[in-house]
């Protein structure tokens, strides 16, 4: 006989996607519904695969969250859990504790939430004894370890370990509960079920620690596939883990190497066929490409020009491939360097010289500097990051956006100054 549950973290329901839906409205409701199917997903999951629990290792919500339909979509999903007999452990993450609905919601008695000191909660089925263990606050902020408040495991029981941590620190992520994968190996647990950290990891050794990842990506900082775990305990309390992919929408990013193109048509059809083959290799319903053009052509001046003509070419065909969508164009495009040095005494070529020196200046960038901290103060809390999340992110947008403003103030004069 067996023990099966599935390990989640990091929902994060109906959490604001304002960068898509500024561009796309289509794709921004498309992403903004996919934490919900991918929700749906792992239920399915549980249901199919006949498992005993559901773990929920925190950040269920996304902060803040006031919608009710998000309450009363939750409630539909552990009604079916609790219909099929299937338990439910959670702790509460950062982001949990900051949500209005996680108070007023009331589940069905399967439902098990570690609040306040650390709970231990024993569940027979297969024949096998299994405990688990958690601990959660109310307060978003928990800046020291709460391994030390865990109880020692058991005696003859196979013991689950749930917890919110970001353990040695992950960029990206707020400092949460830290703690190191050899502490958790030396509590004595056989399996720590993790949550805060958006990317999945696995470790090894006396005890099984496994940090799931969130099961949908938001953004293209959290590109490729995602998933949940499925954990069997067996009769000798050895424990088997499966990766599962839970993902609805992906985010990919595609460079497309244009190297000798010399016509429109040739450009449309490299994106055309990278785009296919992109969407063969994605195995979730949907594929979110950040497209990126690379390579010398000699179209770049009308490419960089025309951007916005190009990504309309890219969206038809990420359309006609099929369940595809491009989510932004990048470009890091140049003339061949043989066009270059016949072009070196064009006047333009030598303003756009000139600008680059210009924008390498150093009272040039202390102007640019203060005008985009001053914008970014100037806008809510939750979007300034465009520009770095510190000093040596400001300093690299700087540089994209001096470099890309020459770029296109030259083509557009190359091109013949026209919009």
């Amino acid at each position: 006989m067996v023990f099966r549950f599935v390990h989640t973290a990091d929902i994060h329901l109906d959490s604001p996607l304002r960068s898509l839906a500024l561009r796309n409205p289509d794709l921004a409701e498309l992403v903004g519904d996919a934490s919900r199917q991918a929700f749906v997903s792992t239920v399915d999951l549980c249901l199919a695969e006949h498992v005993d629990a559901l773990v929920i290792a925190g950040d269920l919500y996304d902060g803040d969250q006031t919608s009710m339909k998000t309450a009363r979509f939750l409630g539909s999903q552990m009604a079916r859990l609790h219909q099929a007999g299937i338990s439910v452990f959670k702790v509460r993450g950062n982001h949990d504790a900051l949500s209005r609905i996680s108070k007023q919601l009331v589940f069905p008695d399967t439902v098990t939430i570690f609040v306040g000191r650390a709970q231990s909660v024993l569940q027979t089925a297969g024949g096998l004894d299994v405990v688990f263990h958690g601990l959660s606050f109310a307060n978003p902020k928990a800046p020291e370890s709460l391994l030390p408040k865990y109880p020692a495991g058991r005696e003859g029981a196979t013991n689950i370990g749930i917890m919110h941590t970001s353990l040695a620190g992950s960029p990206g992520h707020d400092v949460y509960a830290p703690c190191s994968v050899a502490d958790l190996h030396g509590h004595g647990f056989d399996y720590w079920a993790l949550g805060h950290i958006h990317a999945r990891s696995v470790h090894a050794g006396s005890s099984t620690v496994v940090m799931p990842g969130t099961p949908q990506g938001r953004d293209i900082n959290e590109a490729g596939e995602k998933s949940v775990t499925l954990v069997t305990i067996r009769d000798d309390r050895s424990v088997e883990i499966e990766e599962r992919l839970t993902s609805v929408a992906q985010f990919e990013r595609l460079s497309v190497d244009l190297a000798g193109t010399a016509e429109w048509s040739e450009v449309v059809s490299r994106v055309r066929s990278a785009l296919e083959e992109k969407r063969g290799a994605v195995r979730s319903r949907y594929a979110v490409v950040r497209l990126g053009l690379t390579g010398a052509t000699p179209l770049s001046w009308s490419l960089i020009r025309d951007s916005d003509l190009l990504l309309a070419e890219a969206e038809q065909a990420a359309e006609q491939v099929g369940d595809t969508w491009v989510e932004k164009l990048e470009l890091d495009i140049a003339l061949p360097p043989t066009e270059t040095a016949v072009d070196a005494a064009d006047p333009i070529v030598e303003l756009a010289a000139s600008m680059r020196a210009d924008a390498s200046s150093e009272a040039f960038r202390a102007e640019a500097r203060a005008f985009i901290q001053k914008m970014v103060a100037d806008l809510p809390a939750d979007g300034r990051d465009f520009a770095g999340k510190d000093e040596v992110g400001l300093e690299g947008f700087l540089d994209r956006v001096l470099a890309s403003g020459t770029d296109l103030v030259t083509a557009r004069l190359r091109a013949g100054g026209s919009t």
